[in-house]
């Protein structure tokens, strides 16, 4: 490995320690790591594959190539430390459930590619919980499926509708339908008229998996350098001998055989991809631990992943340690798809989910909430994500999870393993791999359509949630969201 090296001063060895990563998420805060920094890129290296990105599609991609090849030297690029990004903030799910309307993908791609799909996802929530095993891994890890429930009467013709599109596809045969008195025998929670259960999902933490992963790979060989923003990345040049792709960062350039992309929302400051992804923040407050009485009140001895049927969609989960994490969409869209540490917690976002949570449990009045968290996730035009490797530009990436990202990613990882060491995987041949989904449109088109979007859905909800009746007809903004 060839390195030209770079002074590093007092000042940013300063910044590099000094910041506090553990107050941007519960999950960080009680990982069980040490979260100092690792040391930055110090000058140009070259490696056979540099990882843009230290979250869970990079980790994974990481772990899989070196289980294929070892000796393989690997370089993942952070601009923070590992995890900092969704990664490190999400809800916990690691879930089967895919961010593109299966039904609409089965017109698309064809009944049996969109199955395959199905049977790949859940594969992945096993997967995660052997990998997680075989590596000695304490995730918190527990297959306990998902709760979907419709909170009065107005959420009633979503929630079947969305069982009757699982049935029509046959992947329903697992699934429970519950009526309001079978589900409160899961769950006791306000004005629940039915609910469907999907086995298909495992709750995780998610810092100690990230964090985890993290060491698994440099325990395997690969390098993580941290600290070190990519600012921009450069493909092969065709015709041109000796030509490689490579990271452009702010401490030396990482040229390599490959260049994987896994910034997910982060992907959309770089030349080039500023209008595949949006970013979308979302936000999550957490209880303090509840007693052995508020459990007995509530029930949830499943410790189930929880949903409902909003369209501003809501995710809770059971913790471990008896917490109760509730979250929803948080900050709204910025102009330009700004990113900024100001916008993780949305103060009306703050208050909403405890308002929420005390009314989903109104046994709980007077719990301290103990954390509140949020953060960018990435959202393509199409809702459907991306796993991709352009040999003869040496450009491969995996991007676009909406939020449904934990499961997700460990799929991505191992389709890029196998896409980049050729392999002949099944896996190659699903429906995610090489699409390529529409630009967003350019500034002020973007933001006025997103903030329209945001601001009417939310709206629709508490015109529901007033009067209890689901409008006939949808409005501009659902079709606008269903196409996107």
């Amino acid at each position: 490995m060839q390195t030209t090296r770079h002074a590093c001063s007092d000042k940013e060895s300063e910044a590099r320690v000094g910041k506090d990563y553990a107050g941007y998420s519960f999950w960080l805060a009680t990982s069980g790591d040490d979260l100092t920094p690792r040391p930055p890129l110090d000058g140009s290296i070259e490696v056979d594959v540099a990882i843009l990105g230290a979250g869970f599609s990079g980790l994974w991609t990481a772990y899989y190539l070196l289980q294929r090849q070892p000796s393989l030297r690997v370089a993942l690029i952070e601009a923070e430390i590992a995890g900092f990004g969704a990664s490190g903030r999400n809800g916990g799910w690691c879930s089967a459930s895919f961010p593109y309307p299966l039904a609409k993908l089965a017109r698309r791609n064809g009944r049996e590619g969109a199955l395959a799909l199905v049977r790949a996802m859940r594969d992945t929530v096993d997967e995660v919980g052997r990998v997680a095993r075989a590596e000695g891994l304490e995730i918190d890890y527990i297959k306990s499926g998902t709760l979907l429930l419709a909170r009065g009467d107005h959420q009633l013709p979503a929630l079947q509708a969305a069982f009757r599109s699982a049935q029509e596809l046959g992947i329903a045969d697992d699934y429970e339908w519950l009526d309001a008195r079978q589900a409160a025998e899961r769950i006791r929670v306000t004005n629940v008229r039915a609910a469907y259960f999907n086995p298909h999902c495992a709750t995780i933490h998610p810092g100690k998996l990230v964090r985890g992963l993290a060491r698994v790979v440099e325990r395997m060989g690969a390098t993580i350098y941290e600290q070190t923003p990519v600012t921009a990345f450069e493909p092969r040049q065709a015709g041109v001998p000796g030509s490689q792709p490579r990271l452009i960062t702010t401490r030396g350039d990482v040229r390599a055989e490959v260049v994987v992309l896994c910034g997910e929302a982060y992907l959309s400051r770089l030349p080039g991809l500023r209008r595949q992804l949006i970013p979308v923040y979302t936000q999550i407050a957490i209880t303090e631990p509840l007693s052995e009485a508020q459990w007995a009140e509530i029930g949830w001895a499943g410790r189930e992943t929880v949903a409902s049927m909003r369209l501003g969609v809501d995710y809770l989960q059971r913790t471990a340690d008896g917490r109760i994490a509730f979250g929803e969409r948080g900050s709204p869209y910025r102009f330009g798809s700004r990113i900024s540490d100001d916008d993780d917690v949305y103060e009306p976002a703050r208050a909403a989910l405890e308002r929420m949570t005390l009314e989903w449990f109104p046994m709980l009045r007077g719990v301290r909430f103990t954390h509140h968290w949020g953060g960018p996730i990435g959202m393509p035009r199409d809702r459907m994500p991306t796993i991709d490797y352009n040999r003869p530009t040496g450009i491969a990436t995996a991007r676009g999870y909406t939020g449904l990202g934990v499961g997700t990613t460990n799929l991505a990882g191992r389709i890029l393993a196998a896409l980049i060491c050729d392999d002949d995987s099944p896996l190659r041949r699903l429906p995610i791999v090489g699409h390529r989904s529409p630009n967003w449109e350019p500034e002020p088109l973007r933001w006025i359509g997103t903030r329209y979007v945001q601001r009417t859905l939310r709206k629709r909800d508490e015109e529901m949630e007033r009067t209890g009746v689901a409008p006939r007809r949808r409005s501009l903004a659902e079709r606008l969201w269903q196409r996107s």
